[in-house]
């Protein structure tokens, strides 16, 4: 019998004692993954990533090139975030001025994505299944399903857990056109008909 991990890392990877990695996941060429977090099981850990102390990812986490997830940050099942997405942890932050015991909570709900080169401003938590464009800047937490872009981000529209557009017709009523599930939006709240 071999003590050999469940899970896959690259030989350049470095893995700091007093982290918990589930099995099957896989961590990529250079990415540092420091010790106190928490990184469930079939994930994928882009080349040159940082996972900080204390971070929590949960299942099925895909995590692109180039993420730096500072402490404060929890990613739930099935989290998206694309290559060169940028997280904080410190609102006001000063080189001479040590805040380390200031670092803010954000957390980004089951499915929800982030595009490339997006900002989450720290304690703007993401809604479940939401879909944040290419390029936002995210500066106040969105609700589930929502889509945002830009800088400011502004909420465009709504998205189904597939991620794409819906469309609601006069009884506020609209169908996933891949899942053909069906979702409501009602009080400015979209949730998913079963």
């Amino acid at each position: 019998m071999t003590d050999e991990p469940l899970f896959f890392s690259h030989e350049s990877a470095i893995i700091d004692d007093g982290c918990t990695i589930g099995k099957d996941t896989k961590i990529w060429h250079f990415s540092h993954i420091m010790p106190g977090c928490e990184i469930g099981e079939s994930c994928n850990i882009g080349q040159n990533v940082v996972v900080s102390p204390d971070v929590v990812l949960g299942n099925n986490v895909k995590v692109q090139n180039n993420v730096s997830i500072y402490t404060g940050v929890i990613c739930e099942d099935d989290v998206f975030l694309g290559p060169s997405m940028v997280f904080t942890n410190v609102i006001n932050p000063r080189s001479a001025i040590n805040r380390r015991g200031e670092y803010m909570k954000t957390t980004v709900r089951k499915g929800a994505t982030i595009g490339a080169n997006a900002t989450v401003v720290c304690g703007n938590d993401i809604g479940e299944y939401a879909l944040i464009g290419a390029g936002a800047v995210v500066t106040k937490s969105v609700p589930p399903f929502a889509l945002l872009v830009g800088n400011p981000a502004k909420q465009i529209g709504w998205v189904s857990e597939y991620g794409h557009r819906l469309h609601f017709d006069n009884n506020a009523m609209a169908t996933c056109p891949e899942s053909n599930e069906k979702y409501e939006l009602k009080n400015n709240k979209v949730k998913k008909i079963i």
